[in-house]
């Protein structure tokens, strides 16, 4: 039997802004913030209530969930995921399985990883083999962007890995750019290697999978890089010399308005599979505070009601204790996190 649409409150919501205590529709697939619990309303103190905060889902903006278990991310309070590089086959059949399967987060792919004959990662082990999606020339990457796209791809992922193998040359590099342009994809680069943060930029690459890590950037990289988005994956390096280079990088970068989104590179090591607390102890180090924190794991505004009741989510994470006094503990807080979907928060409620 299907489950009626419920009332329900909660003691904060996040939704790219606080909320105080508020009320929630929960439906048979989605869940809604109606507003604010109003104490002159009898109706509101007698609704069913959560405890904690509930926030719009915490999302992996890099993550390779070949290697990983996707119903752990679940668990582990991230309800979106990015996945940047797999088999483009496999991989093509992810968002269908996340959006019907409430065990998984929702996906978005690349696909494989665009790279030059020979390059990064076409010798790597942790990749299948045919992840490397191989560019040899402007007509190659035409023919590759459109088939990521056509597999269902929302974004391009490409490699400019110098310290591994051969990098693609300038001309391909834009080609790569304008072709997933004209086919309304972003483009993802993963950018390693000295010189190669100048090039990307020079080929009007604005988005990198991580932060650069290979070399201190200059003011003027930086001042050229601010339009962009970096991905943080910063716990990657955590004990190397690297991750302090990263650190400063992004607190430069970040100072000149740069956008900053959480992604871990989950599947690289061993990491958490969940909201890792030591990549956003990392971002606090750079010097982000609990709402930037926020703004970084994706939080946008889909818990929000508009007039017309169209905004909605299918999924939040959910943490049922209140948010600590001192914003230093923030990232133990966050790391309680689990997904909620309408279905699991019906059976939380009496």
């Amino acid at each position: 039997m299907q489950q009626e649409a419920r009332l329900v409150t909660v003691d904060r919501v996040w939704s790219g802004r606080w909320h105080g205590p508020s009320v929630v529709r929960v439906s048979p697939t989605a869940i809604h913030l109606v507003g604010a619990v109003d104490p002159g309303h009898g109706e509101d103190a007698d609704l069913p209530h959560l405890p904690g905060a509930l926030f719009s889902p915490f999302t992996d903006s890099h993550v390779h969930l070949g290697l990983v278990d996707p119903e752990q991310l679940v668990r582990g309070g991230v309800g979106r995921v990015l996945d940047l590089g797999w088999s483009p086959d496999v991989a093509a059949l992810w968002p269908e399985r996340g959006r019907v399967d409430a065990g998984w987060p929702e996906v978005q792919v690349a696909g494989g990883l665009l790279c030059p004959p020979g390059g990064y990662p076409s010798r790597a082990g942790w990749a299948p083999g045919d992840a490397s999606v191989v560019v040899a020339d402007a007509a190659d990457a035409e023919r590759a962007v459109v088939r990521m796209r056509d597999l269902g791809a929302s974004v391009v992922k490409l490699t400019l890995n110098s310290d591994v193998g051969p990098v693609f040359d300038d001309d391909v590099l834009r080609s790569i750019a304008v072709a997933a342009d004209r086919v309304g994809l972003l483009t993802v680069a993963h950018v390693q290697g000295a010189g190669q943060v100048g090039r990307a930029l020079d080929a009007g690459l604005l988005r990198f999978a991580h932060t650069p890590f290979s070399e201190l950037l200059p003011d003027d990289l930086l001042d050229r890089a601010a339009d962009g988005t970096w991905i943080s994956t910063l716990d990657i390096h955590r004990g190397d010399e690297a991750q302090e280079v990263a650190i400063a990088n992004l607190r430069g970068f970040r100072e000149r308005g740069g956008h900053v989104l959480y992604g871990t590179d989950l599947g690289n090591g061993d990491l958490p599979v969940g909201v890792n607390e030591r990549e956003l102890r990392a971002l606090q180090r750079v010097g982000l505070g609990r709402e930037a924190l926020l703004a970084a794991l994706g939080s946008d505004d889909s818990l929000d009601a508009g007039q017309d009741g169209a905004h909605w989510t299918p999924r939040a994470s959910w943490v049922p204790q209140p948010p600590p006094d001192d914003e230093r503990d923030d990232p133990a807080w966050l790391a309680r996190a689990s997904v909620l979907t309408a279905s699991t928060l019906q059976e939380l409620l009496p």
